[in-house]
């Protein structure tokens, strides 16, 4: 079991006149009422550092904090390799099935926490899905987050990716450019999906090899919206291989998963950025797992 997690909200204006069972019903929609009533009974709930009530009227300003159990979390491979590391950045490799960062029922069980018990000053410049391996970066110093988020946001970070497709492509080279944008799904409400009235996003694929039915895929991306490979592939007519929830168009499936279900086959394979403090470009490799060697 893992030691539990204190969920901290400081409380806004929407909160005001609010009572404690209905604020966190909603700013928690993955429990029911009954489950929340149960858990402020058993004293899990405080307000400002004193026991709350279901019926408790919280005020913009007051810390409403939920003291969550200790709990079991799904077993998954915890290890991962240091692939670089100086005094700006780490860059590591993340196996297939470790979340990158805690969510849902992974709080120990995440690459971000592995990383930190040996570099506790690891900030995350980006992260993977679960079910994608491969290269992370993290800062290790103030000026390597602001001089390498500053870099992602305008563009000048290669990243490049290995995948397998189901299918053909019809072309050995092409281009994808297809928004990107919250769609409806039956167990969350809403996933990002390919959607015209999405955020532009463009990605870029090259053929390296067939695989029977299945195609081996370079591809780069000059934009990052969420589970974009998976989408821009589905949207081409080539779903990743194994991917559980989108179907070809980019859009989920009939009987969609869940985004971090695993399955499919992705791989982070390399990265490209000028070093926040050398100014030398810096490139950075992750070799994939066999099913997506050239």
């Amino acid at each position: 079991m893992n030691g539990g997690y204190a969920y901290r909200d400081r409380l806004g204006p929407a909160a005001a006149g609010r009572t404690v069972l209905d604020w966190l019903s909603e700013r928690y929609p993955h429990s029911d009422r009954l489950t929340w009533l149960a858990r402020i009974a058993g004293g899990q709930v405080t307000r400002d550092g004193e026991a709350a009530s279901a019926s408790d009227v919280l005020s913009a300003g007051q810390s409403l904090v939920w003291h969550r159990p200790p709990w079991t979390e799904p077993e998954v491979p915890v290890s991962f390799a240091v692939l670089f590391r100086d005094r700006d950045l780490l860059a590591v490799a993340k196996p297939r099935g470790l979340p990158s960062v805690p969510n849902g029922g992974f709080l120990e069980h995440t690459l971000l926490h592995q990383v930190r018990r040996l570099f506790p000053e690891a900030v995350p410049l980006h992260r993977l899905g679960r079910g994608t391996s491969g290269l992370v970066l993290f800062a290790l110093s103030k000026n390597a987050r602001r001089a390498v988020a500053a870099d992602w946001r305008a563009g000048r970070v290669e990243k490049e990716y290995r995948a397998l497709v189901s299918g053909r492509p019809a072309r050995d080279a092409f281009t994808v450019e297809v928004s990107i944008g919250p769609v409806p799904h039956p167990r969350l409400g809403a996933v990002h999906a390919a959607s015209a009235g999405g955020r532009a996003a463009v990605s870029h694929a090259r053929v390296i090899a067939a695989r029977g039915s299945d195609t081996l895929v370079s591809v780069t991306i000059g934009t990052g919206r969420p589970h974009q490979i998976r989408i821009h592939m589905a949207a081409a007519g080539h779903p990743l291989v194994g991917d559980p929830l989108y179907a070809p168009g980019g859009t989920p499936l009939a009987e969609p998963g869940l985004p971090g279900d695993p399955g499919y086959w992705l791989h982070a394979f390399r990265l490209a950025l000028t070093h926040p403090t050398t100014g030398v470009r810096l490139v950075l490799e992750c070799s994939p797992p066999p099913a997506l060697r050239g």
